[in-house]
């Protein structure tokens, strides 16, 4: 057994904008774990709202790579490292050698038919002028998220649905309204027919949640990570948005799925900006879930090799040479 790790920069279209500043490429990390000629990988994304950098989840995994050499299992590979970005790589890669090892796919593993999928296409944070240009250029996607975070958040959404009337809009607030911008905005997204609204406060005001009307749907992102998290996101949040960079990986993440299902709670699948070796799992917990949001390889001008195929708007299940 043998790990080898690198770095990658995808280029992204033009830029990519949210609430915490702008980027041009995304960083990630790759992990490869080779036993006997047969190689599994798996890609992560460090970010920074979680104190991640490329540098401190290249030493988190370095840290184990004696561990994962000697042929650690995937559950005992879950206590040596937290809830992260770090996990997620060396988790998903020990899933893709075992599927190789063993000659089955991972649908076969975890028991589920893969479905193509629609996947929500991100709108990056910008002016309302220039969203509902880049609305008006996506009109044709049944799913819309909108990065939000200022004082123009209704503006913006306005001139979305301007631009784009017949699509499902979905909102990221990235943890930047205050409650009274809340009691303000919710009637006027009701009438901008807005389906669901993601994090609308810093995870830290969870409890404010407890008082407030939720007639458009609210889901937790910064607020849920493993299922350590549901605890506290139960009666406060109608959704959960599922990260395998959150999670730790798909081990955990299918877990987390099933327990948050049996809590009532709905599901959506996220994703970092990455390349498709990062949808392929998530695309894996995707499956059956409310709203999907896996548009990584749609935000990039340069993907993996064997990447995602996107087809009338479906995002169509992964090939093999991919990942699992």
């Amino acid at each position: 057994m043998k790990v080898k790790l690198y770095t990658q920069r995808w280029p992204i279209r033009g830029s990519f904008t949210i609430s915490r500043g702008s980027k041009t490429q995304a960083e990630t990390i790759i992990v490869e774990i080779e036993n006997q000629g047969l190689i599994g990988r798996g890609e992560c994304v460090p970010y920074a709202r979680y104190g991640e950098s490329i540098a401190s989840v290249l030493q988190q995994i370095t840290d184990v790579i004696p561990e994962i050499e000697s042929g650690i299992t995937r559950e005992q590979l879950q206590p040596l490292l937290p809830a992260c970005a770090a996990r997620n790589a060396v988790d998903c890669a020990m899933w893709d050698l075992e599927c190789k090892q063993s000659g089955q796919s991972v649908w076969t593993q975890v028991g589920l038919q893969a479905e193509s999928l629609t996947t929500a296409y991100t709108l990056s944070l910008d002016t309302p002028e220039n969203m509902e240009k880049t609305a008006i250029e996506n009109a044709f996607r049944p799913l819309l998220k909108l990065k939000l975070g200022g004082p123009e958040d209704l503006a913006r959404v306005q001139a979305v649905r301007r631009g784009a009337p017949n699509a499902k809009i979905i909102l990221d607030a990235n943890e930047a309204w205050t409650v009274e911008a809340y009691i303000q905005l919710i009637p006027e997204l009701i009438k901008l027919d807005v389906a669901m609204i993601e994090q609308p406060f810093h995870a830290d005001q969870d409890s404010v949640l407890a008082s407030l009307e939720r007639p458009i749907p609210i889901c937790a992102d910064e607020s849920c990570h493993d299922r350590h998290s549901l605890e506290k996101v139960v009666g406060l949040y109608d959704t959960i948005n599922i990260k395998l960079d959150k999670t730790g990986g798909l081990t955990e993440a299918l877990k987390l799925k099933a327990q948050a299902q049996s809590l009532g709670l709905r599901i959506m699948v996220g994703c970092m900006v990455s390349s498709s070796l990062s949808m392929a799992p998530a695309f894996v917990v995707a499956q059956g879930a409310e709203v999907v949001d896996l548009d990584g390889p749609l935000l990039l001008s340069e993907d993996i090799e064997n990447g995602f195929e996107f087809e009338n708007n479906s995002m169509l299940p992964f090939q093999q040479k991919l990942w699992g």
